[in-house]
C-alpha cells in the first residue's frame, strides 16, 4: 500500500468575466513510478499513483517483457518516499531473457521510449490484427466515447488527466483507467484487461487524447483491431495502423468521426460526396 494520493488541492487566483476570485482547485498528483525486475530498475515513468498492479502488467506486456499473466509471479509496490517502486517478479525464463536484453543495451535511452536501445526498436513491427473480425456502427462508436467520458471520476475532479477504455459491442465499457500520461492510461487499461482475462480482439480501445504511434503499437499488442480517439492521429500512427490492419477512428463527436484506416469494419450506411 502506498501513501500517495491521486489528487491535491492547490491555491489559485482565477479571473472570470473580469472578476478576480481567490480560491483553490483540485489537481492530479504526478509521481515517479519505477518498474523493477529482478531487483534492477528497468524504467521510471511519471504518472498517477493508482492502479499500479494494472500498470505493471500492462507496461510489461506492451514493452514485450511478457506475453501472458502466467509469466508474472508477483507484484509488490514499495513506497520509496519521493516515488514508488513497482517490483515485478518474473518467471525464471523471462527473468533470464530480460537480463540478456539488458546486457545488449548500448547505453542510456535518450529517445523518450522505455527499455529500448535503437531507432529500429522504436519503429518496431506491431502485431498483425488484420484478421480480427469486428463490425461497428456509428451508434456504437458514439456510445463507446460517451461511456468513457462518463466513467472518469479523476478527470471530472481535476480536468487534467487522460482516459483509456475497453468497449465490447453488446456489453459496453468493460474497463477504464486514468492517468496524467496518455500512454500510462493505455498501459493500465492493457493490464486490467489482461488480468481480467478479456480478449483484445473482442472489443475496441477508446482514448481521450490524440493518437500517436505508441498508442497504435500498444493497442495492437493488446490484440484490439480498432482504436478510437477524440483527437487527431499523427501521420506515423496512420501508417503504422495501416500496416497492422487496424481501424483508426479519430476526431469523434457523437456519431460524427473520421476513419483513417480499414473502414470496412464500420457500417457507415452512407457514402459521402468526394470533393
Amino acid at each position: 500500500m502506498n501513501s500517495f494520493k491521486t489528487t491535491a488541492t492547490a491555491p489559485e487566483i482565477a479571473r472570470r468575466n473580469g472578476v478576480i476570485r481567490v480560491g483553490s482547485r483540485v489537481v492530479p498528483e504526478e509521481v515517479p513510478i519505477a518498474f523493477s525486475y529482478g531487483g534492477s530498475t528497468h524504467a521510471v515513468m511519471m504518472g498517477t499513483p493508482a492502479d499500479l498492479e494494472d500498470f505493471a502488467v500492462g507496461f510489461s506486456l506492451t514493452e514485450g517483457i511478457i506475453s501472458s499473466m502466467a509469466e508474472i509471479e508477483e507484484i509488490a509496490v514499495v513506497d520509496e518516499g519521493r516515488g514508488l517502486d513497482v517490483q515485478v517478479t518474473l518467471a525464471e525464463d523471462k527473468e533470464d531473457a530480460l537480463r540478456a536484453r539488458r546486457r545488449h543495451m548500448a547505453g542510456p535511452v535518450g529517445c523518450g521510449l522505455c527499455g529500448i536501445e535503437s531507432i529500429d526498436q522504436a519503429m518496431r513491427v506491431v502485431p498483425d490484427v488484420s484478421n480480427v473480425s469486428l463490425a461497428l456502427t456509428p451508434k456504437e462508436i458514439a456510445e463507446a466515447v460517451a461511456a468513457l467520458n462518463g466513467a472518469q471520476p479523476l478527470h471530472r475532479e481535476t480536468h487534467a488527466v487522460h482516459g483509456a477504455g475497453f468497449f465490447v459491442p453488446g456489453k459496453g465499457l468493460v474497463a477504464v483507467r486514468e492517468d496524467v500520461g496518455r500512454h500510462n492510461a493505455l498501459d493500465k487499461l492493457a493490464g486490467a484487461t489482461l488480468r481480467e482475462g478479456a480478449k483484445g480482439a473482442d472489443g475496441i480501445v477508446v482514448v481521450t487524447s490524440r493518437i500517436s504511434v505508441e498508442l497504435v503499437q500498444k493497442t495492437a499488442i493488446l490484440g484490439s483491431a480498432v482504436l478510437v480517439a477524440i483527437s487527431a492521429p499523427t501521420a506515423l500512427a496512420i501508417r503504422t495502423a495501416e500496416e497492422a490492419g487496424m481501424t483508426l477512428i479519430a476526431l469523434t463527436r457523437g456519431e460524427d468521426f473520421e476513419i483513417f484506416t480499414r473502414s470496412d469494419r464500420i457500417t457507415t450506411g452512407v457514402v459521402a460526396d468526394v470533393a
